[in-house]
């Protein structure tokens, strides 16, 4: 985006903050070759009496090499959750600015504008579930900070055109925050390749989904170095603690592990995916870059209750913008989706 000025999109007293330094935050060293007496702490060594790295820095370091981005364009969060909090702390003043989300999508969006008593326009999206981008550009005026575009969609399950979100990026004039939490199960490429194109772009992934680390709560947020700055600004100092640094650490020494597990479950998504099309109660499965499918039922109020009855736990979509009679049905061992199909041809 031409003549892009991230000052006037950050909130007055955010520009004028200066960010708490914390006692371990100062030093930069090897805590492991110091006398730590500057924090407070527990003397006694159990594994956990220090703080944690308030810059997560080997953490980053591994994110970097795995995802071929410079540590200063990463930002780690207490889940994705934390990192879409700091976007509206950082971007949109309260009962003036105004974000715009893209129906049926991730809830939290809204949620986070309501706590943050910021403005939220809806754009719903087409039939086929894509930005209408025209109506997009309509919808944004002078006070609108933010555009939040879920790539898989949650909960539809598809991909966003690249076309249409490049042509986002290059008119939008505020933020376009781009939600991968489910690129892994896409082959459509991740936009973190292509950050240095657009000022405006921040990219938020997750170790939940893909990386099975749900547990944990740890997301990622990339975008540029001056855009980490302003909220590395208002981040708590200790947002993300040992255990979950470590744990984290650990699993990202065995990708092809990880890699093992994610063509697992993409078999999983095409064989569920083969059986509910042969279903009579079914009446439209849409295609999906996740590790869930949406589902049309002929009364998914119902099919619901049917599958509880049976312990099975879909999540139910129906009032969902252009998701009606909808159930959400996550992919699971083979064990699971296998129980999960003979409970539902017993409905029928």
């Amino acid at each position: 985006m031409d003549n892009f000025n991230l000052d006037s999109l950050v909130r007055p007293n955010i520009r004028k903050l200066k960010a708490y330094s914390s006692a371990r935050g100062e030093f930069q060293g090897n805590g492991d070759k110091m006398m730590l007496l500057d924090a407070n702490e527990s003397p006694f060594e159990n594994g956990l009496n220090r703080y944690p790295d308030p810059q997560h820095r080997g953490l980053r370091a591994r994110l970097s090499e795995i995802k071929n981005i410079s540590e200063e364009n990463i930002l780690l969060g207490n889940g994705s959750d934390e990192l879409i909090s700091l976007f509206f702390n950082a971007f949109c003043q309260p009962r003036e600015d105004n974000v715009i989300v893209l129906p049926p999508t991730f809830g939290m969006y809204e949620v986070q504008a309501n706590i943050s008593d910021i403005e939220l326009k809806k754009v719903n999206l087409s039939e086929d579930f894509q930005p209408k981008v025209d109506a997009i550009l309509e919808a944004s005026n002078a006070n609108t900070k933010m555009l939040f575009i879920c790539s898989p969609n949650n909960p539809t399950g598809n991909s966003i055109e690249i076309q249409k979100i490049e042509e986002l990026l290059s008119q939008f004039k505020g933020l376009v925050v781009i939600d991968e939490a489910y690129i892994d199960f896409s082959n459509q490429p991740s936009w973190l390749q292509r950050l240095k194109e657009f000022p405006n772009l921040i990219i938020i992934q997750t170790l939940s989904k893909a990386y099975g680390l749900a547990g944990i709560r740890l997301g990622m947020c990339y975008a540029s170095k001056e855009i980490i700055e302003v909220l590395n600004r208002i981040k708590l100092p200790y947002n993300i603690n040992s255990l979950t640094q470590k744990k984290a650490l650990s699993k990202l020494e065995n990708l092809p592990l990880i890699q093992e597990k994610i063509g697992r479950l993409l078999e999983g998504r095409e064989f569920v995916m083969d059986q509910l099309l042969k279903m009579d109660c079914i009446t439209k499965v849409y295609p999906s870059d996740a590790n869930f499918i949406l589902v049309q039922f002929d009364d998914a109020d119902t099919r619901y209750k049917e599958l509880i009855a049976k312990g099975i736990v879909v999540r139910n979509r129906s009032t969902q913008s252009g998701c009606s009679s909808t159930l959400r049905l996550t992919i699971g061992t083979r064990e699971e989706n296998i129980v999960l199909i003979k409970a539902l041809k017993e409905l029928i």
